[in-house]
């Protein structure tokens, strides 16, 4: 009490954003109940008959069920890779490039590919790959000898598209946060370095990445809280509902969709949300146990 009377203040500032967290994020987890019943409009959410875990036997039990949790998995697990690597090194490149030419105009380095990823990523799948006018079929391709690929029609090329659109969606958002990190190093840490002689591949893997570890850490923990969720959008848009791809693009999120639209089930819907959120919050405690393990410093909470 002594807490609240010092610093009420500051608590009757934070009222806001906690009435607006409890209605977001807290009350709809009442609907949590949907997974477990046999919904029926009529009667409602409480009147509907119980069902137990129907739904998720449902949803592991049909014969795509290895298919889409297979291809949840695998892509985000690449995913996650792909969005470490790739926008690091854009990150470490575009802050040599300040440092050497732009040392002014670092901010607009930074948000540039930002900008362009989520520009270019809302045509690229109809620009690049249409089977008649899109840019590798008609400029790519013959230039290279190689022979026109029916795209939506070709499984086998699309494990290797998602995570290519997907990087290029996702780098400049990361090479933000990551260029944004490093630039908060202490530029002494470098001029040191440089005195005694170490080269730029030291200076990176002994300075820049272990001082900015914990950012990486954070990141890729929040990802791999989302590991069974997949990116629906890309998933669904991308390949054009295309059913030769299903094999290889169909995953729990557009299964879910697709199920939901002929069954007309929201119990599904929900047991599969449901155990997303679930694989998610354990997967993040179990990855951040590991991490204050080895250093815990590093760890999210």
């Amino acid at each position: 009490m002594a807490n609240l009377r010092k610093y009420w203040m500051f608590y009757l500032m934070m009222l806001p954003a906690v009435a607006i967290l409890v209605v977001n994020n807290y009350i709809p987890m009442f609907g949590i109940l949907i997974a477990f019943k046999n919904i029926n409009y009529a009667d409602g959410i409480l009147g509907s008959p119980w069902t137990g875990f129907r739904n998720f036997e449902y949803l592991f039990k049909t014969k795509d069920a290895w298919i889409i949790t297979r291809n949840t998995l695998l892509y985000n697990a690449s995913f996650i890779v792909l969005n470490l690597i790739v926008p690091l090194a854009f990150a470490i490149m575009l802050n040599e490039m300040k440092n050497r030419f732009m040392a002014k105009l670092h901010q607009t380095v930074m948000f540039l590919p930002y900008f362009l990823s989520m520009v270019v990523v809302s045509y690229l799948a109809f620009a690049f790959m249409s089977d008649e006018h899109g840019y590798l079929n008609t400029t790519v391709l013959p230039m290279l000898g190689l022979e026109e690929v029916k795209w939506y029609f070709t499984k086998e090329v699309w494990p290797y598209v998602l995570p290519l659109v997907n990087t290029w969606k996702w780098v400049g958002y990361y090479t933000v946060i990551y260029m944004a990190a490093i630039i908060g190093i202490d530029e002494e840490y470098y001029e040191a370095a440089t005195i005694d002689g170490a080269s730029k591949w030291k200076q990176m893997t002994r300075i820049t990445i272990p001082l900015i570890m914990p950012v990486i850490v954070i990141m890729t923990l929040l990802q791999i809280g989302r590991i069974f969720n997949a990116d629906f959008g890309l998933f669904f848009q991308v390949p054009r509902e295309s059913g030769v791809l299903f094999p290889v693009t169909n995953v729990i999120d557009t299964y879910v969709y697709r199920t939901f639209l002929t069954v007309g089930d929201i119990g599904l819907s929900s047991a599969a949300g449901l155990l997303q959120s679930v694989v998610g919050f354990t997967l993040v405690f179990l990855s951040n146990w590991i991490v204050r393990r080895i250093n815990k410093d590093n760890a999210l909470f």
